[in-house]
């Protein structure tokens, strides 16, 4: 009889111990996923990011299945093996996110020179342009319009001091197309009236 005892009390102690939740791969994963979101790899990384949140959640369902089954049922080895994933995966995009946050500081860098450029080439054009009736009209236009681009590209600096890149981006590339618009514009109404 107390063989029998022993037997039964540790099948019951093997059973519970691999039912004990995987508290250490939780916090593991979760730490992990922190990290990844603290370098913005789900602005930068959205899909990447969204994806490897999917997997979080699905391993805390896992977690909650299993939690609500009689003890000597439950089982977390598949769940901890999902977290295992989600934490290599976040750590992975926590790396890549560093990586793309440079590529997109270093291209609105480049635009944002780029851009600096082509206000001066307008400015250039503008002294060039006809100054008829109408043609004063669409300067004051264009220059107004010059005059906000210059403010977008002040507020572009702004935020990559701030550390804001995508923002940036968004607003130097309109920037970038706005006054390419106005070039061509000037461009177009010089070569009308002759002027070079």
């Amino acid at each position: 009889m107390l063989y029998f005892l022993v037997g039964i009390g540790s099948i019951v102690m093997l059973t519970t111990s691999c039912a004990k939740m995987p508290q250490e791969e939780l916090d593991a994963a979760n730490a992990a996923m922190e990290a990844a979101k603290s370098v913005e790899a789900n602005r930068y990384l959205a899909a990447d990011f969204n994806a490897v949140q999917d997997s979080m959640n699905k391993a805390m369902t896992m977690i909650e299945t299993q939690k609500s089954k009689f003890s000597l049922f439950r089982s977390y080895k598949d769940a901890k093996a999902l977290l295992a994933e989600v934490t290599t995966m976040a750590g992975k995009l926590k790396e890549d996110a560093i990586v793309k946050k440079e590529e997109v500081k270093n291209e609105v860098q480049t635009t944002l020179t780029e851009v600096k450029g082509l206000v001066d080439e307008v400015k250039k054009l503008i002294t060039k342009a006809p100054r008829g009736k109408e043609g004063k009209a669409a300067l004051e236009a264009i220059q107004t319009d010059l005059a906000g681009v210059e403010a977008t590209l002040t507020e572009v600096e702004t935020l990559v001091t701030n550390g804001d890149y995508l923002t940036a981006s968004e607003k130097v590339n309109a920037a970038k197309e706005k006054t390419n618009s106005l070039k061509t514009e000037l461009e177009e109404a010089i070569a009308k009236t002759g002027r070079h």
